[in-house]
């Protein structure tokens, strides 16, 4: 008896084995007939944890396009000149408190129902901060919305080391 159950507790670990395979390989087949609209983003442990993602074709996408980089990266960037535009989001006064050298400012509640004139370019580079880094991921998922096509999120200037400006 103990043969036989050691047999069935086999044949059912292969069939696991193959039925996640084939899953696998009909994944990655969708994922690249409907033009990368699946991805697999787990699966370490096994396949009862693999996990899809993605935008379903047609659909709407949840996902702002923006990256966020920490305040230390970006002021290795800023070291090296460059075309760029550095964004505080935070309010007039706090910006007149001290703001990273050559920063402009738009407050992020000024960012709502149309583009800020401030910033013409959609394919210009844009780093966007704010005290703490709440109001830079949602003035950077909003000029996302309005096009802007290279959005680099920092965080919060209570991370900066470096010089301010007033």
């Amino acid at each position: 008896m103990k043969k036989t159950v050691k047999v069935v507790i086999g044949v059912a670990a292969a069939a696991v084995v193959v039925i996640a395979g084939v899953v696998i390989a009909q994944v990655i087949s969708i994922r690249k007939s409907a033009d990368s609209a699946i991805t697999i983003i787990g699966g370490a442990d096994g396949p009862t944890s693999v996990f899809l993602a993605g935008k379903i074709p047609g659909g709407k996408k949840e996902v702002a396009d923006y990256t966020s980089i920490t305040m230390k990266e970006a002021k290795v960037l800023f070291e090296v000149p460059g075309e760029y535009v550095i964004l505080d989001v935070r309010t007039a006064e706090e910006y007149g408190e001290g703001h990273i050298p050559g920063a402009i400012n738009v407050a992020n509640e000024e960012i709502m129902d149309a583009k800020p004139t401030e910033l013409p370019d959609n394919d210009q580079l844009i780093y966007v901060y704010c005290r703490s880094g709440r109001r830079s991921k949602e003035a950077a998922s909003k000029l996302v919305a309005f096009g802007y096509t290279n959005i680099v999120e920092i965080g919060g200037i209570i991370d900066w080391d470096g010089e301010l400006e007033k």
